[in-house]
């Protein structure tokens, strides 16, 4: 016979079973749109931008990093016509190029001379810029192995591999070449060098490729599938024949300047570079004490579906992935005040951009706060495959640096957008960035794919009770893998150090005893200041 007794104790079970459903389903809520914290960045861009720092001294400055192909590349007289439709020719002279390639150090990434021979130039870069991310994030790369670390890299061009399987002699293929041409293996290169057990793939949506691999991270890492996510994408241009075809498709510059919302828009010019993202769940970054970059609040992919072209934008598309980023954020659309646009400089693209981004963007939208627009190609040109990450970068360091760096090339508002529907703010001088900063970056990709992520401004740091002891002297270690290399790492702190004389000595010590992989060669320092 049941009790009173017994039923009130069903029900307290009852209860306390309803109420750990409830929190966990709170937990996992939560966990779905937790903020992902980017916490370390590296890059290879053009202009000789190769740190993070070194890039947005180009963007502040307002450099146009664009110049004529190097003949390393091809012989662009050879290829060069004015007339788009001439077979076999190109009406461009122009891009944005990465020198030194061939000054990769292979030892230090345990690679032999005779493999090196054959590994692709993106490979070189995501090997380095990898590493130079995690240093940046105060991370030794020997002390993820064995982690569950993810890596996601936007790649497309087999420029490399192509350029191999035409001019090689067949019986000159070794073992190498696969492994040093084909895409995949330059993203697991990555994990195998670091000995990362975490997930890893190579994404390829075209231009969008590299914002589609840093979705698909702030997934794996909200997942609890990764626990570190290294994300980005490379580009690296070797073989005329995609620019010839883009000529016939009349999608070049033929002034190599991408003029984005111009009214002399005509085109974009082809780019190449690298750019990589460390990141983490913010709340262990926070436990962890990572230096907190930006946060990436929420992201989104779609695809645009049947439009009038293959290769056409679709404005309903762009518009819903915008959309659906922002419900990821979970933030109003008044509360973007900048947007890192695709923005290619074509006379197609651009009025469907902005029309996509009115509508997303309008509502609550008030004079008094209109939506910054800014295009990083028309520094540098469109890096493809890496357009996204680079977007991205530049967002993060306007962040940082609570300032819009200037849009360049804009001498007259394209007259087929519609500028009055929404209130619209192009900077074209370095402009502050003040109040709450959240903003936006876009990526979309030839064949239909669109990308959009919502960035906002890191929280304050906070004081810790383990904070750096000062000391009347600090120690600075610094370490590689041969005696020149140090030497040159050595060259590089003094140069730093000179650039940057407020620096503090403890954080450096800290940072390259703590934060750094402690390789063979070995150099300590004992100092009282910077100077």
């Amino acid at each position: 016979m049941t009790t009173p007794d017994d039923v009130q104790s069903r029900l307290k079970s009852a209860l306390l079973a309803l109420q750990k459903a409830r929190s966990r389903i709170e937990e996992l809520e939560k966990a779905r749109s937790e903020p992902i914290a980017v916490i370390g960045m590296g890059c290879r861009f053009p202009g000789g931008a190769n740190t993070p720092q070194e890039f947005w001294r180009l963007l502040q400055s307002g450099t146009d990093a664009i110049r004529e192909i190097p003949r390393d590349r091809w012989d662009i007289d050879a290829f060069y016509d004015a007339d788009p439709d001439v077979p076999g020719k190109m009406n461009t002279r122009w891009g944005g190029f990465i020198d030194g390639l061939d000054g990769f150090d292979a030892p230090f990434f345990g690679i032999s001379p005779r493999e090196a021979r054959s590994l692709d130039p993106q490979q070189r870069m995501l090997l380095e810029v990898s590493w130079e991310a995690l240093e940046n994030a105060a991370i030794p790369p020997d002390s993820l192995a064995g982690t569950r670390t993810g890596v996601f890299v936007g790649i497309t061009m087999p420029d490399y591999l192509l350029a191999q399987a035409n001019r090689i002699d067949l019986n000159a293929i070794d073992a190498y070449n696969a492994t040093g041409g084909i895409l995949n293996a330059a993203v697991g290169r990555i994990s195998y060098f670091l000995g990362l057990h975490g997930a890893c793939m190579a994404v390829d949506t075209a231009c969008s490729s590299s914002l589609v691999a840093v979705h698909l991270a702030v997934q794996s890492l909200r997942s609890g599938e990764s626990q570190v996510a290294l994300a980005g994408g490379v580009n690296y241009m070797l073989l005329p024949e995609i620019t010839v075809s883009l000529t016939k498709a009349h999608m070049m510059a033929p002034d190599g300047r991408c003029k984005t919302f111009d009214s002399r828009a005509n085109g974009f010019v082809r780019s190449e570079g690298c750019g990589m993202v460390v990141l983490k769940r913010l709340s262990d970054a926070l436990a962890d004490g990572d230096p907190i970059l930006a946060l990436l609040r929420g992201s989104a992919v779609n695809h645009g579906g049947y439009a009038s072209g293959f290769t056409v934008p679709n404005k309903l598309a762009q518009e819903a992935v915008i959309k659906a980023a922002l419900g990821n954020a979970g933030v109003q659309p008044a509360e973007i005040s900048y947007v890192e646009t695709h923005g290619t400089g074509t006379s197609l693209g651009d009025p469907i951009e902005v029309r996509a981004l009115v509508a997303a963007l309008r509502e609550g939208r008030t004079v008094d706060n209109p939506l910054m627009l800014g295009s990083v190609k028309t520094n540098v040109g469109h890096l493809e495959s890496a357009a996204g990450i680079i977007g991205l970068i530049k967002l993060v360091s306007a962040l940082q640096h609570s300032e819009i760096p200037p849009h360049l090339h804009l001498q007259e508002l394209n007259p087929y957008i519609a500028w009055n529907d929404m209130p619209i703010d192009i900077p074209t001088q370095r402009t502050p960035w003040t109040g709450k900063r959240l903003g936006g970056v876009s990526s979309f990709g030839a064949s239909g794919v669109n990308a959009h992520a919502v960035l906002e401004t890191a929280p304050p740091l906070q004081p810790s009770a383990g904070d750096l002891i000062e000391r009347p002297h600090q120690v600075v270690l610094l370490s590689a893998r041969s005696e020149s290399a140090l030497r040159a790492l050595a060259s590089r702190y003094v140069e730093y150090l000179g650039e940057n004389p407020a620096t503090a000595l403890a954080d450096l010590a800290y940072t390259s005893s703590i934060g750094r992989s402690h390789l063979p060669f070995r150099l300590a320092v004992t100092a009282d200041n910077t100077l």
